[in-house]
């Protein structure tokens, strides 16, 4: 079994010095910038976001995520804020190049990260936060296995409307039936 590599996308390590620049591009995009984080939208230098990134990979574990077929880099992927003893972890993804959202390479990369969770760090659990008003990511949630487990409601404000962090979450035991698909 290829752990890094999906149908239409692949992991590879994420790289401070060469990703920096495509990764703060992406966040100038208002719409990946509002579905990637509660803050505001606020743009970063290069150098800023090379900085985080490098902090970033002394935490959790972090990749890029490249289709297949062009081979280009759309996104990033990470497996963070693990509580070993618990065996649990938190996900998060996002797809900056806006031609690939909403066209399953997400999902792809989601299948990815379970796979690597699961087999790889032994986890049990794995959690992740969504914002309501990110349809078409509950949506390639709910499709790898992530079951809604609770709201924080209006927890956020967007454009004068209050939206609801929507907390999802997948065991080891309800992903193994969905990964020998």
């Amino acid at each position: 079994m290829e752990i890094y590599e999906g149908t239409l996308v692949k992991l590879e390590p994420i790289d401070a010095e060469n990703d920096s620049a495509d990764i703060a591009a992406w966040i100038k995009d208002g719409e990946y910038a509002r579905l990637e984080d509660a803050s505001l939208a606020v743009i970063y230098p290069v150098s800023a976001t090379r900085e985080y990134i490098e902090k970033q990979l002394k935490t959790g574990y972090y990749f890029s995520i490249w289709t297949r077929k062009e081979c280009k880099m759309i996104g990033f992927l990470e497996v963070d804020g693990i509580n070993w003893p618990a065996r649990e972890g938190w996900v998060g993804i996002g797809i900056g190049d806006r031609e690939f959202r909403g066209k399953g390479y997400g999902t792809d990369a989601m299948r990815l990260a379970l796979r690597f969770a699961f087999l790889e760090l032994n986890l049990n659990r794995v959690s992740l936060t969504v914002f309501e008003y990110n349809q078409r990511g509950i949506r390639s949630y709910e499709k790898v296995g992530f079951k809604e487990e609770g709201r924080e409601r209006q927890a956020l404000e967007r454009d004068g409307k209050r939206w609801d962090m929507i907390f999802m979450g997948i065991l080891k035991s309800e992903w193994e039936p969905l990964s020998q698909k």
